[in-house]
This record gives C-alpha cells, sequence and structure tokens, in this order.
C-alpha cells in the first residue's frame, strides 16, 4: 500500500512538473516574433529532382514572404546519372556558373537559399544567383537536402559570392525531402535563428 501511494505520488509531482514546463515555455510563432514581420522575406531555391522545392514550401509556409524557384535557363537533364555525373559535375570542375531565368533579390531583407549538395558543395545554378544580386546588407539563411553528405562547406560558399550579405552559419540541413520529424526540426530550427 506503501508503494502505491509513493507511486502515485510521484506521478501526481511528475505530472505538475510537466504541465508548469509545457504552459510555462509556450512555443512561438516564429511568424509572429517581429523581425520577420518588419523584414520583407524570399525562399529562393534551386530543385532537380523536388527535394529542395518541398523544404522551400515548407520554409514559405512557416514565415511567409515570397517564394521563388532559381531555374537554369537550359533544364538539366531527366536522367539523374546524367545530371550529376556529367552536366553538374562538369559545371562545378569547370566553375561554371549556368545563366538562370530570374535574379533580382533588391527589394528583400531576408532571403532563405536552398540548394542540393552537389559535388561537396551548392548546386551551379544557386552560385548564379548568388553571383549574379547585389545582396549587401541583406541576410542569407541557407538550407540544404543532400543524399548522405550533408551542408559540407555550403554557408561559407554562400558567403564568398554573396559580398555584403551576413550569411547565417547555422543551415537548415535534410537528408532528401526530410522525414516524420522533418516539419518540427524546421519549426525548431526557424524558432532557434531567433525568427
Amino acid at each position: 500500500m506503501k508503494n502505491i501511494i509513493l507511486l502515485l505520488l510521484s506521478l501526481i509531482i511528475i505530472g505538475f512538473g510537466f504541465a508548469y514546463a509545457v504552459g510555462s515555455n509556450p512555443e512561438p510563432d516564429v511568424t509572429q516574433k517581429g523581425e520577420l514581420m518588419d523584414k520583407k522575406v524570399l525562399v529562393a531555391y534551386f530543385s532537380w529532382g523536388g527535394n529542395t522545392k518541398s523544404i522551400a514550401e515548407k520554409i514559405h509556409a512557416q514565415t511567409g514572404g515570397d517564394i521563388f524557384r532559381i531555374e537554369p535557363v537550359t533544364p538539366y537533364p531527366s536522367d539523374y546519372n546524367e545530371t550529376a555525373y556529367g552536366v553538374a559535375k562538369e559545371q562545378k570542375d569547370k566553375g561554371i556558373h549556368p545563366p538562370i531565368k530570374n535574379t533580382d533579390v533588391s527589394s528583400y531583407d531576408v532571403i532563405f537559399v536552398g540548394t542540393p549538395a552537389w559535388w561537396y558543395t551548392m548546386a551551379p545554378p544557386v552560385m548564379t544567383f548568388l553571383s549574379e544580386n547585389k545582396f549587401e546588407g541583406k541576410t542569407i539563411v541557407p538550407f540544404v537536402t543532400h543524399g548522405g553528405g550533408g551542408s559540407y562547406s555550403i554557408p561559407a560558399d554562400m558567403e564568398k559570392l554573396a559580398k555584403g550579405a551576413k550569411v547565417l552559419k547555422t543551415p537548415f540541413v535534410v537528408y532528401g525531402k526530410g522525414g516524420a520529424g522533418t516539419d518540427n526540426d524546421l519549426k525548431n530550427w526557424l524558432k532557434d535563428l531567433k525568427y
């Protein structure tokens, strides 16, 4: 009987502690913190297979602002091997920044820039996007999808191309399109950015 009472008391104390922790630390809505509400936000991304597009749409849903896809003038082949081991590798090896269709970011303050990790860095169209725009005084927030390699040095590479921008060093990094916990991970990442 004594053990049952101790167990019940323990559960009650744990329950009160949990209720206090949840009630005293409500999770803020990242779009209501003020900073994003006061800034013009753009979510720009390049996506070949749809993974980066999926994450870009999730970020856009939580941050608002505008969204657009960085598109090369000449589309990549639909065959993965031809794209990854042919065109994209050649562009990376030769430092080719392919022409893209849309480049103007002049009216934005915060730009989320999404890319797949290709050959240890960002995709070449993203390199073009960053090198052809004026980013002085803007904040770039990287996000990266990958097939097993992580983000490599993509934030540092972005900083080299986006002259005058503040490039955040903590990108959102996800394997493929992510899994069951991706939405929560993304929400926590945005919260940690203090946006």
